[in-house]
């Protein structure tokens, strides 16, 4: 049987999920394409979407 990994909701913090066990899809691969070919970028998403996440996100990768 497998491991159930527990859902990040309300998680902000990338090192916390990848250190208490959470569920979390990978997409730093897509992070990697904007940095590379991106200039600015306007985060439009609705609330409770992600966004500290994503950012967060990028300050683990720098």
């Amino acid at each position: 049987m497998a491991t159930q990994l527990n859902l990040p909701i309300g998680v902000q913090a990338f090192g916390k999920i990848r250190t208490g066990g959470f569920y979390y899809v990978d997409k730093t691969a897509y992070l990697h394409q904007l940095i590379d070919e991106g200039s600015y970028y306007f985060l439009s998403r609705p609330r409770r979407f992600g966004k500290s996440l994503l950012l967060d996100t990028l300050k683990e990768l720098f």
